[in-house]
């Protein structure tokens, strides 16, 4: 089944991937109070988007949804 996410969810789960990886690949004297504190609240504006509270929001709309998003960042 494929979903029509909302555009702000799509970047919003986007950028967690892209703030995923960055902090990722942060060496081990990187200071990642910034990074973690953005996935902090991209997390809670995914998780707690109003399309989630929908008919469409299963745990197959959230995978599918992550997909979605890693296929974008590794362009």
């Amino acid at each position: 089944m494929s979903h029509d996410f909302p555009l702000d969810l799509v970047e919003a789960q986007t950028a967690w991937y892209r703030t995923y990886w960055q902090l990722a690949k942060s060496g081990p004297t990187a200071s990642t109070t910034r990074d973690r504190w953005r996935l902090q609240q991209l997390s809670k504006q995914i998780a707690g988007h109003p399309y989630w509270c929908g008919p469409s929001g299963t745990p197959a709309a959230r995978m599918e949804l992550k997909e979605l998003a890693r296929r974008e960042v590794r362009r």
